[in-house]
């Protein structure tokens, strides 16, 4: 069935209802990545630490980053999941009202922080416990992610208040 309903013609109060909420995302979204970067680098060893805690050279000496224990970890993943599947389920009805983007390539836009997401969360439990090489699958998945929310934000608003109905 197509799609007849678009967000370039809706009336102008939820045009900018749904801005303003995609905006608010897109800084809560912001912050977030800043808290990453704060705590990580956003390099693979930062990330690696944060998890698993600092080298120490000798035994009398205190790690600057402690490793998480498994109820950090489950806490963690339960929050990110259950946070990021409805970002990315608030953010995706939106973008599948927009004229812009159509066919596969919005399904693909739309499905693939869902896959993401899980994939990050199972590399991070793989990178703690078995392979630390994983944070490289897990860089990867949050990059496409964050990028796939963004992309959808962006589209959503020039659908909203650009493109003329």
């Amino acid at each position: 069935m197509k799609n007849n309903f678009y967000l370039k013609d809706l009336e102008p109060e939820l045009k900018y209802l749904l801005s303003s909420f995609l905006i608010l995302m897109a800084i809560g979204i912001t912050i977030g990545l800043a808290y990453v970067y704060t705590t990580t680098n956003m390099s693979p060893i930062g990330v690696t630490e944060q998890f698993n805690g600092s080298e120490v050279d000798n035994t009398s000496d205190i790690p600057e980053k402690f490793p998480k224990p498994i109820e950090n970890m489950i806490l963690t993943t339960h929050d990110h999941i259950l946070t990021f599947s409805i970002i990315s389920l608030l953010i995706g009805l939106i973008f599948y009202l927009n004229s812009t983007i159509t066919g596969i390539t919005k399904t693909i836009i739309i499905i693939e922080p869902f896959i993401s997401t899980l994939i990050m969360f199972s590399s991070l439990w793989i990178m703690k416990y078995l392979l630390a090489s994983f944070v490289y699958l897990m860089i990867l998945s949050s990059f496409l992610t964050y990028l796939c929310w963004y992309l959808m934000i962006a589209v959503s608003i020039y659908d909203l208040l650009i493109k003329k109905g």
